[in-house]
């Protein structure tokens, strides 16, 4: 599809969204930014909840698409995911529906999968096969479990209302990864620009899931889908991996914390607020 003009960015004062903030307008996009925190230096960015269907509406309309960040990022109890991620993204995609807009890129997540046990072997490869993006969902927290719906909800926008939605399944995104297990699903700031411009333009998406990491040597997951919307990943967690395999040691299969694609989510997962 032809590059969208004004992209919706919610979420846009999370680590996510400040990342993209910085670096999605340099492919040509004008953002509006959309957060329930307000946002240091942005007079223009509406500060509401996505419940404000009011606030919504005027953040949606006239738009070409949207960046759907904005939600619970780790665990909390059900009642707040209830609100923020599964309630919060049937507000977006009611609306979306509403103001006629054709597509949403949705952050997804990794923990939608994350019982899924990891590929097993010698590092940095592991021995079995990459993990395919139809695996079985297996949500390893209610946070995880919100993001099933959102694929789900997704779908069901596709089928029913013809909103196309690329849903991301992202790894972790930050300047650098932080731990061993981050090495495998680590996605430079630059691939994630990369990643949802490709999810903007590509055509006929329909409702298509992909994984969203670097070219990492340590890869877990097939890129394929994402690749084939035009993402042409450029980074590589490897450079990293001296430094924390030194300070950390290598994975243990026998550490349920290590053998499952969502790491500690699976045993001790981070709770809301951070």
């Amino acid at each position: 599809m032809p590059a969208p003009r004004t992209v919706l960015l919610t979420g846009a004062a999370g680590g996510l969204g400040t990342l993209m903030r910085g670096l999605l307008p340099a492919y040509g996009y004008t953002l509006r930014l959309f957060d329930a925190a307000p946002i240091e230096g942005e007079p223009d960015a509406i500060t509401a909840d996505l419940s404000d269907r009011r606030a919504l509406r005027e953040a949606v309309s006239g738009v070409d698409a949207v960046i759907h960040l904005a939600g619970i990022s780790l665990e909390a109890p059900f009642e707040k995911i209830l609100h923020s991620n599964i309630e919060g993204v049937y507000h977006l995609y009611e609306t979306v529906r509403e103001e006629g807009i054709a597509r949403v890129v949705f952050a997804s997540s990794n923990h939608a999968v994350g019982f899924t046990p990891r590929p097993r072997g010698e590092p940095p490869h592991g021995a079995g096969e990459l993990i395919p993006v139809d695996t079985p969902r297996r949500p390893d927290t209610y946070y995880g479990l919100s993001k099933c719906f959102g694929e789900d909800l997704a779908q069901l926008y596709w089928d029913r209302h013809g909103v196309e939605t690329v849903s991301v399944r992202i790894g972790s995104c930050f300047m650098e990864p932080s731990t061993v297990r981050m090495l495998s699903v680590w996605m430079s700031p630059g691939d994630g620009a990369r990643l949802f411009h490709a999810a903007l333009t590509a055509e006929g998406v329909g409702h298509t899931v992909v994984y969203g990491s670097s070219a990492n040597t340590r890869l877990w997951w097939d890129l394929s889908s994402a690749r084939a919307l035009g993402y042409d990943p450029r980074d590589d967690s490897e450079q990293f991996a001296p430094k924390l395999v030194a300070e950390q040691g290598e994975l243990e299969p026998g550490n349920p914390a290590h053998a499952r694609l969502g790491g500690h989510f699976v045993t001790d997962p981070p709770r809301w607020p951070h």
